[in-house]
C-alpha cells in the first residue's frame, strides 16, 4: 500500500541564508555584494552578478528555477512554505494572503547605471500577464550615490514611445528627478514610476515577489530590449502601466526618508506592500513575532528565541537571516545594526 507523503517538518529556528546570485544579468555588478557579505558569505565572483535574491520564492523572468532560494536540506523555500504555510507565515497571514509570503528581498550592486524602467501595479499585472502581484519596491541605501525618480513634466505616450524606439537614453534620464542618497536613507518606488539607480549605489531592496520590468533603454546593456523590454505585450500596451504625469519636487521628496531608525523606516504609502524596520542593537532587544528577513548591517549580533538562551545564532555584518513565524518572538543581543523586512500587515489594506 502506498504510504502518504511525510509532511515537511515545521520550521522553528531562524535560518542563515548564503548568497543567491543569478548569473549573467544584463548589467554589471557584484563586487559590492561580496564586500558587504564578507568572507564566508557565499557571494559569487564575477562582474555580472549584481543581484542577491534573499528568501526568494520567485524565479527570474522566463526561468523555471533560477532565483529561488534553496534551504540547507535541499528544498526550495517555495516548496517548504507551501507544505506548511502556517508555521512559516502565521495563521493571520495565511488567512489574509494564503501561502504567499508577499515578499522578496535583494541586495543590488549596480556596477553601471541601471537603465530607466518601471514596474506594473497589481491590476495591470493581473489583467495583462495573469500574475498575482505587480511590483512595488523600496530601497535601503548601503552606499551613497544618485537615484532618478519620476517625471519632472508630463510626457505624452507618443513622445515616450519615440524616445524608446530611437533609444535616446540621455534625454530619458534628463526627464527624471535626480536625488543624492546617503547610507541609511530609504526610497519607496511605487508601481508605474519611472526610475533608475546610479552606478555604485549599493542597496537592500524589498519588493513584491515578481520579476516584472518594463525597460525603456537598453543601449549599452546585454539585452535585446526591443524584444524583451515590454513583458511580451508590446510597448504600446506596456506604456499603459507607466506613470506619465509629472511629480513635484515635494512629491518625490515624500518617497525618501533620511536616516530613520525604528519600527517603520519607509514612506507611509509603502505599508500596503511591505514593511521595514531599522534597529541599533546594544544589549538585549526583542523582535515582534512574524515571518521576516533580517540583514545585519554592522557588528556582531546574537539571534535566538526570547524564551530560552539555547540555540542562539551568532551572525556578523553582511549576514542574511530568514525568520519563520514559528520561531516566535526573537531576542537580539550584542552590538550592531540590523534591518528587518516583513510582509504587509495581515490586517492592512490589500
Amino acid at each position: 500500500m502506498t504510504q502518504p507523503p511525510v509532511p515537511f517538518p515545521a520550521p522553528v529556528l531562524p535560518v542563515v541564508l548564503p548568497a543567491n546570485q543569478p548569473a549573467d544579468r544584463f548589467y554589471r555588478g557584484g563586487p559590492g555584494i561580496a564586500a558587504f557579505r564578507g568572507a564566508g558569505g557565499g557571494a559569487a565572483s564575477g562582474d555580472h552578478v549584481p543581484e542577491d535574491w534573499i528568501a526568494s520564492v520567485t524565479t527570474q523572468a522566463g526561468e523555471a528555477a533560477v532565483g529561488l532560494t534553496t534551504l540547507r536540506d535541499g528544498r526550495p523555500l517555495r516548496d517548504a512554505v507551501a507544505a506548511d504555510p502556517t508555521a512559516w507565515l502565521g495563521q493571520a497571514h495565511v488567512d489574509a494572503f494564503g501561502a504567499d509570503p508577499m515578499l522578496l528581498i535583494k541586495l543590488l550592486d549596480p556596477g553601471q547605471r541601471v537603465p530607466v524602467h518601471a514596474h506594473p501595479d497589481d491590476d495591470w499585472a493581473a489583467e495583462h500577464l495573469g500574475h498575482a502581484h505587480g511590483k512595488a519596491e523600496a530601497w535601503y541605501i548601503l552606499a551613497p550615490g544618485e537615484v532618478f525618480l519620476g517625471l519632472t513634466s508630463e510626457l505624452p505616450p507618443d513622445t515616450l514611445l519615440g524616445l524608446v524606439e530611437t533609444q535616446q537614453a540621455e534625454t530619458l534620464l534628463g526627464l527624471l528627478h535626480r536625488r543624492r542618497v546617503a547610507a541609511g536613507d530609504t526610497v519607496f518606488v511605487p508601481p508605474g514610476l519611472l526610475h533608475a539607480i546610479g552606478e555604485g549605489v549599493l542597496l537592500a531592496e524589498v519588493q513584491q515577489p515578481e520579476d516584472l520590468s518594463i525597460l525603456l533603454e537598453w543601449r549599452g546593456f546585454d539585452l535585446d530590449g526591443a524584444a524583451d523590454g515590454h513583458l511580451g505585450v508590446g510597448f504600446d500596451t506596456a506604456l499603459g502601466a507607466l506613470e506619465l504625469a509629472a511629480r513635484t519636487d515635494a512629491e518625490i521628496d515624500a518617497l525618501i526618508t533620511r536616516a530613520v531608525e525604528g519600527p517603520s523606516i519607509l514612506a507611509p504609502q509603502s505599508t500596503r506592500y511591505f514593511r521595514a524596520e531599522r534597529w541599533q542593537v546594544d544589549g538585549p532587544r526583542e523582535l515582534e513575532q512574524g515571518y521576516a528577513v533580517l540583514i545585519v548591517l554592522e557588528g556582531e549580533i546574537e539571534v535566538g528565541p526570547s524564551t530560552t538562551a539555547a540555540r542562539v545564532l551568532t551572525v556578523r555584518a553582511g549576514a542574511t537571516v530568514l525568520i519563520p513565524f514559528a520561531a516566535g518572538r526573537l531576542r537580539l543581543d550584542g552590538s550592531g545594526g540590523v534591518l528587518v523586512f516583513r510582509p504587509p500587515s495581515s490586517g492592512g489594506p490589500r
